[in-house]
């Protein structure tokens, strides 16, 4: 019998740090950010995951991420889903005991990533300039532990993202996260519209950012 292959996936960079966005904001977490993506949103803060990295064999991964030593992992890029050994190291995570979130653009299929999954699905907005990659159809496949995203960097991304809120009734099914992109939108302003329609989302800032800027690896 011929030996097993081990799962091989390209990666940026692995550190430890505190979550920044959704609901486990503040949660010291283990990130695996893997290389490249097929999107090229105007306001990209991870350009530098789009080419280079390191390939990195399932069984290293898994003891890095046991060296670091945090209870959550997140799976982030790029676009972790461009791999598709990510589904590898997804249910391995899983099977080791970790919570464990992925965090993807949403347009490659995320319908199949392993049930146990946090997704966090990042709805792309019109001024990302890659609205027209949405699969929004697969948004039918998320749960109530999963979330969506919207990154928005004007009102006019504001009044895109509230109506398909509203066309899809996106807050029955999972949390629904509003962000103003850093350094574009103020993120008062965006708090004021959220209250005045009285939207049923969470407001967020990314955390991280307030604390360490645009570091790579923070």
């Amino acid at each position: 019998m011929a030996p097993a292959v081990t799962a091989r996936l390209r990666l940026t960079e692995i550190f430890r740090s505190l979550q920044g966005e959704a609901d486990s904001v503040g949660i010291p977490t283990i990130f695996v950010r893997l290389t490249g993506c097929p999107l090229r949103c105007r306001y990209c803060d991870t350009a530098y995951a789009f080419s280079g990295g390191e390939v990195w064999e399932l069984p290293q991964i898994l003891a890095r991420v046991r060296e670091l030593e945090a209870s959550h992992v997140c799976v982030t890029g790029g676009e972790p889903l461009a791999q598709p050994a990510v589904h590898d190291l997804l249910g391995a995570l899983c099977d080791a005991g970790y919570r464990v979130s992925l965090e993807t653009s949403g347009a490659l299929p995320y319908d199949a990533v392993d049930p146990r999954v946090v997704r966090v699905v990042d709805v792309k907005t019109p001024a990302s300039g890659e609205s027209s990659r949405n699969l929004l159809e697969q948004l039918g496949s998320l749960a109530r532990k999963d979330q969506i995203k919207f990154v928005i960097a004007d009102r006019a991304d504001y009044e895109w993202s509230r109506a398909l809120l509203r066309e899809r009734e996106l807050d029955t099914r999972c949390a629904v996260l509003f962000s103003p992109s850093h350094g574009v939108l103020a993120p008062r302003e965006l708090a004021d519209w959220v209250l005045e329609d009285r939207l049923p989302v969470r407001f967020q800032i990314q955390l991280h950012k307030y604390l360490w800027g645009d570091v790579p690896g923070k």
